[in-house]
């Protein structure tokens, strides 16, 4: 109960100071309540369609609905699609081969995610569907050298039995730190911690600053878990999720990379999560609209907008703009190019994000027996640093390997031939040259020798069929760190880049949009509140 007064106290602080600054010198400024200001529609700007964006617009139309406030929603997204980092590109073109160009998963403990894709109808399949199978050994972890674990089936009980024989209780334990930290992280989907206005105050309130104030190594080793199961597999999994070493990524986000249970996929790309989401909420979805500028308006304490439009070449036509009652900035906001007025009170801190090389490809040919010096390449290679290799919490820590991972995603016909070809997607921190394609792919083997500085596409057609490169700033370097950017900028101006710095996944970016929602909606509340003397009528549970 006190905790709960507490963050109400806190949550009532807010309000006060940015949403209902009413004060005896304040009223002859303020407008006269009416039945038409009422009943007039509640204009919201979201900038950014991607999974907070999206789950934003989400959340507002059902608030609406459930309380009959009438709304209008623009969101605005200067890509020309939508789902941010959930994109797809389709292999040799063909609409029936689409590949997750960003984010390709999402899993059992992702509400958000879960229970949208069921509401929206979308076909969930398993992760590993579209996999070949041609090996029994799945996944194996690399260090540049050899591979230090391979697994089967990973969910199999020789894989469990193979675990703890090499590394003793470590992945018992780590499966049980994993969930007692995954429960405390699920106390924010309810009350009386979820809507927060203070990310900082619920993770404190919960109890995750422990972790998200301590490297990843010190966090796992505190927690009694081995070095070497830490290096060989739960290292593994930060570079493959976040292209960074147990020495920099902070406990949290270390430990959540371990809750992998029932992996699943949207049938056709996640993009449709976001894309049904926005439908959904009946938003006026501007594709190809980039925002440059927005100013408050005294004394109503509205926003201007200003965006331009751009045609198809990608020119920008001429400057527009439109006014909102609330604003939405659903991105990160050092990279957004917007200009705000009048300044803000605190700017979000710029934080270094990860340059990720995403390479796409298919060929005849499997990974080279050789180079990975195995009878049967695992179909998933992710990679760590090789034993008593220390590259502290250096960004550049890729190390012998050279790249983050590579997975056999399916395979496919080949155009104007009966070939199969295997499609292959590469996380690395630079992009790949064809020399290393020869090399992984056993052609320098042969007489197809490639030199250090050439590129994929100057590659044989039979030997590199299709393919698809894409360089990404997807996630922040999640240093430890105990404080996080709040959801309120300014008055009536909101913000979901907070949480990328505390845990970065679509489902977590969805919980943000949520949240910014559940606020907004708290505010209309206090508002209509303070005019009429209504009782509260949102039940916020069901946003």
């Amino acid at each position: 109960m006190e905790l709960s007064l507490r963050l109400w106290l806190l949550y009532y602080g807010v309000i006060a100071q940015y949403l209902i600054p009413f004060s005896n010198a304040d009223q002859q400024q303020q407008h006269v309540v009416t039945s038409d200001s009422l009943s007039k529609p509640k204009q919201v700007a979201i900038i950014g369609a991607g999974a907070a964006g999206s789950s934003t617009a989400y959340a507002l139309r059902k608030y609406a609905d459930q309380t009959s406030i009438p709304l209008n929603i623009t969101v605005f997204e200067r890509n020309s699609y939508i789902g941010g980092r959930s994109t797809t590109v389709d292999v040799f073109d063909d609409p029936s081969y689409p590949i997750e160009l960003g984010a390709s998963i999402f899993v059992k403990v992702n509400t958000n995610l879960v229970n949208a894709s069921r509401d929206l109808g979308l076909s969930i399949k398993s992760a590993s569907d579209t996999r070949p199978k041609e090996t029994d050994d799945t996944l194996g972890v690399w260090d540049g050298e050899q591979f230090l674990f391979i697994l089967k089936d990973t969910y199999s009980w020789w894989n469990v039995a193979k675990l703890i024989w090499r590394y003793g209780w470590a992945p018992v334990r780590t499966q049980n730190l994993m969930k007692s930290t995954v429960q405390k992280f699920m106390r924010l989907y309810e009350p009386p911690f979820f809507p927060f206005a203070s990310l900082s105050s619920a993770a404190e309130a919960v109890g995750l600053l422990n972790s998200t104030s301590t490297p990843g190594e010190v966090f796992l080793a505190d927690n009694d878990v081995s070095s070497d199961f830490a290096r060989d597999i739960i290292q593994a999994s930060t570079r493959v999720n976040y292209g960074q070493n147990l020495p920099l990524i902070h406990g949290l986000e270390a430990i959540v990379c371990m809750a992998t249970d029932g992996a699943m996929a949207i049938d056709g790309g996640n993009w449709q999560i976001f894309d049904g989401m926005l439908r959904s909420s009946n938003s006026d979805v501007r594709v190809n609209q980039s925002v440059s500028a927005i100013t408050r308006n005294n004394p109503d304490e509205t926003w201007t907008v200003k965006y331009q439009t751009s045609d198809a070449t990608g020119t920008p036509n001429r400057e527009q703009s439109l006014s909102f009652d609330e604003v939405v900035i659903a991105g990160p906001l050092q990279y957004s190019d917007i200009s705000i007025t009048p300044p803000l009170p605190h700017i979000p801190d710029d934080i270094p994000f990860v340059k990720l090389h995403v390479t796409l490809f298919s060929s005849p040919h499997r990974l080279s027996t050789k180079y990975f010096n195995s009878q049967n390449p695992p179909e998933t290679i992710l990679t760590t640093l090789p034993p008593g290799t220390n590259l502290g919490s250096t960004q550049k820590g890729v190390g012998p390997a050279g790249f983050w991972s590579i997975s056999t995603l399916r395979t496919v016909n080949a155009p104007d031939s009966a070939e199969t070809h295997y499609v292959y997607k590469i996380f690395s921190p630079e992009q790949v040259t064809a020399e290393f394609l020869g090399n992984i792919l056993g052609l320098n083997d042969t007489d197809a020798h490639t030199a250090a500085d050439t590129h994929i596409g100057d590659l044989p057609k039979h030997d590199i069929s299709w393919y698809h490169e894409k360089i990404w700033r997807p996630y922040p370097y999640l240093y430890p760190r105990v404080t996080f950017e709040e959801p309120v900028l300014a008055p009536n101006l909101w913000y979901t880049g907070g949480i990328e710095s505390f845990i970065s996944t679509m489902e977590t970016s969805a919980l943000m949009g949520k949240n910014v929602a559940a606020l907004i909606a708290q505010s209309w509340e206090v508002q209509d509140e303070v005019m009429l003397g209504d009782d509260p009528v949102l039940d916020r549970t069901e946003l």
